[in-house]
């Protein structure tokens, strides 16, 4: 039997292999090491109440005794409680739900319960763990529960069985949606006998998504009612602000709320790496071996350094985690888009190859695309051991159980701070001390987190942000509802919707009888819902001269990556695209192996298409308008490995449209003129405006700053004038540039208080900065922006007779979202 490693040794040989020398030298990286101390256990006695065998079947399986939170939360749920647990990765919060559930299945023979977690990897990974655990419990009992997936992968008998057998069902809530309620008759034997619903990784059900979502459960709740059951509804999440709240604004009723993790964890270190400075005349390219960072985000590199680029975080990183596998480290690194996770692995590969050639095969990439059946291999991969290091997307940020990491990698901010922590979290053995190293992009966000790791590391996680009562999410939700069962009043009730359903009505979509409310035949066409924002349908990938499926892209993001003559990476390999049939949902292409790689270039325009209502103002105007978001691919460029520009390739690409609703204002130059903002100023002034702007905007229309988009121009050809557009990012809009209009003075006076308020000298991501900034946070101007923002509050304000209008309003308390606003 082999020694066990003393970790707390390995993790620091590696740092001292990892981390530079001290050094003046400018070409090394700049390194920042955050020390957080390890955790010790609190364990707590089996509950009473749970069978003996049950108790047996789950020490066998790896639990000797529960941690605190697992068994408070389990007396939570059994006592009948609406309950969510909140707490660290890997703390084991699937116990605190399976104590319940399998006592209650097995003790009654016919009840069910539903899991649903956000993506179809996660449920898998939960539906194999739980069907060993069954096997072992009625292996001999007589029980069956027959744990079931029901989600996209399963073919049409296994969702048949699983309607008709399964007493425990694994889905996701598009299938809920989709599948289960609007064919509830089929699914009585289920909901007649609900006692649980599980939802896992509750946090990632947020914004407009969220708000979905939590319609989709009361939907789900209404027919269990009707059906003649209530079932505990079970939430699990990260950490996150107000998991009690955010747990009960999701389902709709009072949820109890765990949050005092009893797990362990041994002490994590934590580098914050900044690329190093290039010498003049280099190319970042030429350094790596993974993927240039050529991406909107690099586009500020010349800001604070003068106009001397850095390493690209892509090299950094696969030159760091192929280090961390020379060494010994299990690693998992953590990329930003499929692409950067591909290069990432390939230069990892590459430089362990020159070392140990079968050591470099068991570095892989993971992603979002993969077919089930590469997904299953690489997950089974990461667990058994085949599979040292994988480079992924956050595609392995939620609850997969991968065992045994000794570091994580994250090649840039991942834009808010749960994921920063969900994604470190992967790191670590139990008590054991692990190793997280995040290198930043060449941006201004990751260069101030490096420099001030006060702000994550002092700084709360971000609240979870839903809206469920938003008459645009709302709307077509009461439609499907009305379709599964006529609504009653006390539907309306429980979902707020008196108001929205008398406007449905009214549209001539509902229909009121003395017995409630039922759809009329134009309803349904009018209520289609794509709960997860309208990807598109996903285009398949197909290697040409064989026929053999590689695997699939949505149709929103197949302009950019599978563009004809776009470079293709697939495990490893590499094939061109020969073609792109977006009406056919197919992309063709041949295996090749070009020195050269290529990147998308595309143009986003915003036009007014008509204005709702608008007010005008001494050399200001505001206003509300229906607009048209359009992006085009319009090419590519080839670049050679050492980051030589080809050429340019023009593309005939179809747009992208998308209508929607914009809060807009305009201020005329000479207003600037007066407030000190200079024509050469004027578009970092508004850039930082409009940013702001979006972080604050929650504050006055419930939303996730990943619901909402924003432009601004020095110069917008149809207002003549430079202009601020801050637009929902849903079609047809979502109310939240309405709720904007409707409280400008109010949303913009809190801008401006935040932004002054903020410690920082020249812009951070607590005021101006964003990580899904299209221009890289360039240019920005936070001074001019306080300018701006004082100019445009004192008209509104003096016009309103309150020229002191900033005095009232206070910086408000909610989620700044890291800086999360989307900019084209």
């Amino acid at each position: 039997m082999e020694e066990p490693i003393d970790q707390h040794d390995y993790a620091s040989d590696l740092l001292a292999h990892i981390l530079p020398a001290p050094s003046s030298a400018s070409s090394n990286p700049t390194v920042h090491r955050v020390d957080l101390p390890a955790r010790s256990a609190r364990y707590a006695a089996w509950p009473s109440w749970m069978p003996p065998e049950i108790r047996d079947a789950l020490v066998e399986f790896g639990t000797p005794r529960p941690w605190s939170h697992q068994r408070d939360a389990a007396d939570s749920i059994w006592t009948g409680l609406h309950t969510v647990v909140s707490s660290g990765t890997s703390s084991g919060k699937s116990l605190a739900f399976r104590m319940p559930i399998l006592t209650t299945l097995h003790e009654d023979s016919t009840a069910t319960a539903l899991y649903i977690a956000p993506t179809k990897a996660l449920g898998a990974d939960q539906l194999h763990d739980t069907r060993l655990l069954c096997d072992r419990l009625f292996a001999t009992s007589g029980t069956t529960i027959g744990p079931c997936a029901y989600d996209g992968d399963s073919s049409p008998d296994v969702r048949r069985w699983a309607m008709e057998n399964s007493r425990w069902i694994f889905t996701n809530p598009d299938m809920i949606h989709h599948g289960l309620l609007p064919r509830h008759e089929r699914w009585g034997r289920l909901l007649r006998r609900l006692r649980y619903v599980v939802i896992d990784e509750s946090h990632v059900y947020r914004g407009v998504f969220g708000s979905h979502v939590a319609l989709v459960l009361r939907r789900l709740r209404r027919l269990a009612r009707r059906y003649g059951s209530d079932p505990v509804f079970i939430l699990a999440s990260a950490t996150t602000a107000t998991p009690g709240r955010s747990a009960t604004t999701l389902i709709g009723s009072p949820v109890a709320e765990v949050t005092t993790d009893g797990s362990p964890h041994g002490k994590r270190s934590f580098v914050l790496w900044e690329p190093a400075l290039l010498e003049p005349g280099s190319n970042p390219a030429s350094e790596s071996g993974a993927e240039t960072d050529t991406s909107a985000s690099t586009i500020a590199a010349s800001g604070p350094d003068g106009g001397q680029r850095r390493r690209s975080s892509g090299a950094d990183a696969a030159e760091i985690m192929a280090g961390l596998v020379l060494q010994g480290a299990r690693t998992l690194t953590f990329v930003g888009s499929r692409r950067g996770a591909e290069f990432t692995a390939l230069g990892a590969r590459r430089r362990v190859a020159q070392v140990d050639p079968a050591l470099a095969e068991r570095i892989v990439s993971y992603r979002s695309g993969y077919l089930p059946e590469e997904r299953r291999d690489l997950e089974a991969g990461l667990n058994d051991g085949r599979i040292v290091a994988a480079a992924t997307t956050n595609a392995l940020e939620l609850g997969i159980d991968i065992a045994g990491l000794d570091a994580v990698v994250l090649s840039g901010f991942p834009g808010t701070r749960a994921s920063f922590w969900q994604q470190a979290g992967r790191a670590g053995r139990r008590e054991q001390h692990s190793v997280v190293i995040m290198v930043a992009r060449d941006n201004p966000l990751d260069a101030y987190l490096v420099h001030h790791p006060d702000a994550l590391f002092d700084s709360p996680v971000e609240a979870t942000v839903i809206d469920p009562t938003n008459p645009y999410v709302l709307g077509p939700h009461l439609l499907h509802a009305a379709a599964e069962i006529p609504l009653t009043a006390d539907d309306l009730d429980d979902m707020a919707g008196h108001a929205v359903a008398a406007d449905l009505v009214e549209a001539g979509l509902l229909r009121r009888r003395p017995t409630g409310w039922f759809i009329t035949p134009d309803s349904l066409a009018a209520a289609q819902i794509d709960i997860r924002g309208g990807t598109g349908t996903p285009v398949a990938i197909v290697e040409h001269d064989t026929g053999r499926l590689l695997g699939h892209v949505d149709a929103a993001r197949a302009p950019y990556h599978v563009h004809p003559g776009a470079l293709y990476l697939h495990r490893g390999e590499s094939f061109v695209v020969d073609d792109l049939d977006l009406d056919g949902g197919v992309a063709l292409v041949h295996a090749e192996t070009p020195d050269w790689s290529t990147t998308a270039r595309s143009v986003t325009d915003i036009r007014l298409i008509d204005t709702v209502t608008s007010r005008a103002y001494d050399g200001i105007e505001t206003g509300l308008a229906r607009v048209e978001v359009t992006t085009r691919v319009v090419g590519y460029l080839r670049t050679l490995s050492d980051g030589t520009v080809l050429d340019m390739v023009e593309l005939a690409m179809p747009q992208d449209v998308l209508v929607t609703r914009a809060v807009y204002w305009t201020i005329t130059p000479e207003l600037l003129e007066r407030a000190g903002v200079d024509p050469a100023t004027t578009p970092g002034a508004l850039h930082a405006a409009e940013h702001a702007a979006i972080g604050l905007l929650p504050l006055v229309a419930t939303c996730d700053r990943w619901d909402i988009g924003g432009v601004s121009t020095a110069g917008h050809p149809d207002t003549g004038l430079p202009t601020v557009f801050v637009y929902d990012g849903n079609p047809g809009g979502a109310g939240f540039a309405d709720r904007g209009y409707a409280q400008l003075r109010h949303w913009l006076g809190a801008t401006a208080d935040a932004v002054r308020s903020c410690d920082c000298r020249s812009g951070c991501p607590a005021c101006v900065y964003s990580p899904k900034c299209g221009n890289g946070n360039s240019p920005l101007d936070k001074a001019a922006a306080i300018a701006v923002l004082d100019t445009v509050g004192a008209v509104l304000g003096a016009a309103d007779g309150d020229p002191e209008w900033s005095e009232h309003s206070a910086t408000p308390d909610v989620d700044d979202g890291g800086g999360r606003a989307v900019s084209l």
